[in-house]
């Protein structure tokens, strides 16, 4: 068995037909438990490979840690119990002399879901508290495109979920060139931004200036918050946005894209960062013109 993608015989069944066995592919949910200096910080239900790059974005997003001297060593180490061994789903992280430790009350919060439970006005004061990085003045400008052509582009690079139709991507575009700098997969969407946050950071790339971060689903105010913590200037999705997260995009200063499919996109936040809309858009105006071209309400 892989430790990302799993065989399992399963019965398909087509209406009308005889129902066939065959083997089938599932992607391999596990949890991790990340550990700061020995003590347990969360537990998130994740697909295992990049776990480092996962504990050290995770530690991104939530103010601990914002440069690569910060995040020193990461060890796997055995489970809850003497005679478990190593599963591989523990990982403790060494920070550099001087970086704080997370405040015992995150560990409180990291508890209950893998989903976000942030919400309201005070989280969006939090977020602008907490980061180390400002996007509002960014230089991003990438031509719209360009832009339209990291759908697929992410798309043929998922390998796993080729395999498996069961997993969430999220890719680091470079906005000056359109190359795609990194893309990870997970069943948990935040999960794999984290996993795309802590590459950048290991590679000192943080804050990630005039780069796109790209996600396969919808971006909610979890992965609008995460974008921010790593000074990203731009976040797009190919499916909607949360309320909130539009909320939170517009204070920051953030470039927030939904619908972003075939040739068409939403913009609901900082258009001017993106040209050649065509020659109807106003970028003033800009998300209300721009959503009627791709047949949104």
């Amino acid at each position: 068995m892989s430790r990302i993608a799993a065989r399992r015989r399963v019965t398909r069944l087509t209406a009308g037909t005889r129902s066939t066995q065959r083997v089938d592919f599932l992607a391999v949910e596990e949890p991790l438990e990340i550990r700061v200096l020995g003590k347990s910080l969360a537990v998130t239900m994740r697909s295992p490979g990049y776990d480092v790059e996962l504990a050290a974005g995770f530690l991104v997003s939530e103010g601990v840690i914002h440069a690569a001297e910060h995040f020193t060593t990461a060890r796997y180490c055995a489970g809850a119990t003497a005679d478990e061994g190593n599963t591989y789903n523990v990982l403790d992280i060494t920070l550099a002399p001087g970086v704080a430790p997370p405040d015992p009350s995150l560990a409180r919060n990291f508890t209950t879901t893998s989903a976000c439970g942030l919400c309201g006005k005070a989280s969006i004061e939090a977020v602008h508290t907490q980061t180390q990085f400002t996007v509002e003045d960014d230089p991003l400008s990438i031509d719209a495109s360009t832009l339209i052509s990291f759908p697929d582009t992410l798309r043929a690079e998922q390998a796993i979920f080729e395999r498996t139709g069961g997993l969430h991507a999220a890719a680091l575009f470079d906005g000056a060139t359109g190359e795609m700098l990194v893309l990870r997969e997970d069943v948990g969407r935040h999960n794999a931004v984290d996993k795309v946050v802590g590459w950048a950071l290991m590679r000192d790339l943080l804050p990630a200036r005039s780069c796109v971060l790209m996600v396969s689903g919808r971006a909610s105010f979890e992965l609008t918050q995460k974008a921010l913590m790593a000074g990203i200037p731009m976040l797009s999705a190919v499916s909607a946005p949360s309320s909130l997260a539009a909320d939170l995009a517009e204070e920051a200063g953030l470039t927030l894209v939904g619908f972003l499919r075939g040739d068409s996109m939403v913009i609901y936040s900082r258009p001017d960062r993106i040209t050649n809309l065509g020659e109807d858009a106003d970028p003033e105006q800009g998300p209300a013109l721009v959503r009627e071209k791709a047949g949104q309400p």
